[in-house]
């Protein structure tokens, strides 16, 4: 095997919707997988594909090891839209630190990772299935990378920050294209995950919401997701933070299926501490100001991990083994 036919993929957590921005906005956070990604020949079977996965962290024992695992799945549909041969053996080390489960784009960062992987796999050697000759990676743009990504994830809101960073604004047009604009969120903006033990699928998030919705509420989280943009990217306030979480779209409406989320939000925005459920829930994110740091913890007490961090500027990224 040669050193081109390994690779490593970091990918960031990501929080999505941010309170009013629903299926819109989402921020990249300093909490990665990472994922050693390389190719071989099955020894045993020269007529079948093999699939040799290792997972430390999350999900581990828990998780597909086989061709069922969702970055596997990714890569084979990846290796197929780049018009290249299906590598017969694929070894993934996955390093999984990212909670399942809780709102915090695990399934897009997998999602990323596999893309990614791919491509920079894909002019890979491969012994036996190309007769020796290394494959020909075909142009496969960054914009290629990000319309797959929402094709198979469903939509835009958590891939577009794990491959940007940052704090983007992602919408399809017309034509069902994927586009997204990456902003740089103010210096002072820190972001707190407040996690609980209990996981939720966004499917059964995304299944409480109603099919209409009054036009005020749309009218009331336009305003916001506006203001919300200009507090996080210009003037990082409290008061201002606030005012711009507020969400008249999803976040009651999916409170049902996550009480203690919705109990915890409730009391800490009752102190002045802007909070909102972070993607489908049921994590929390907080943006902690000067003002407002001190007032986590005892208001969250010990039931919930409460994780301080970064915004993650980068994205994700593809680095050498050597230095992961």
């Amino acid at each position: 095997m040669t050193d081109s036919s390994k690779v490593v993929v970091r990918v960031p957590a990501t929080s999505a919707n941010l309170g009013p921005g629903f299926d819109t906005l989402g921020l990249a956070l300093s909490l990665y997988d990472e994922v050693e990604a390389s190719l071989f020949e099955p020894s045993e079977d020269p007529a079948s594909l093999g699939v040799v996965i290792e997972i430390e962290g999350e999900g581990a024992g828990e998780l597909d090891l086989g061709e069922g695992h969702l970055i596997v799945r990714t890569m084979r549909v990846t290796f197929d839209e780049m018009g290249v041969p299906q590598p017969r053996g694929i070894r993934l080390r996955c390093l999984n630190r990212i909670p399942h489960a809780r709102g915090l784009g695990s399934s897009s960062a997998a999602i990323c990772a596999g893309i990614l992987a791919a491509r920079a796999l894909a002019g890979a050697s491969y012994p036996a299935s190309s007769g020796g000759r290394p494959l020909v990676r075909p142009e496969f743009t960054d914009d290629d990378v990000f319309a797959l990504a929402t094709e198979i994830e469903g939509h835009p809101d958590n891939v577009a920050p794990c491959l940007a960073g940052g704090l983007t604004i992602a919408w399809t047009d017309q034509s069902d294209v994927p586009h997204m604009v990456k902003l740089i969120p103010h210096a002072d903006i820190r972001p707190v995950a407040i996690i609980p033990r209990n996981r939720l699928s966004t499917e059964v998030a995304r299944g409480l919401l109603p099919k209409d919705v009054p036009h005020v509420d749309a009218s009331a989280n336009a305003g916001r997701a506006a203001l919300l943009i200009a507090a996080l990217t210009g003037r990082p306030e409290a008061k201002l933070l606030l005012a711009a979480t507020e969400d008249r779209l999803h976040q009651n409406y999916r409170a049902p299926a996550m009480p203690r989320t919705a109990d915890l939000i409730e009391r800490l925005r009752g102190i002045g501490v802007p909070t909102v459920v972070s993607g489908a829930g049921p994590t929390i994110l907080a943006f902690s100001t000067a003002d407002t740091q001190d007032l986590i913890a005892p208001e969250v007490g010990t039931d919930w991990h409460i994780q301080p961090l970064d915004v993650e500027t980068r994205g994700a990224c593809v680095v050498s083994p050597e230095t992961r």
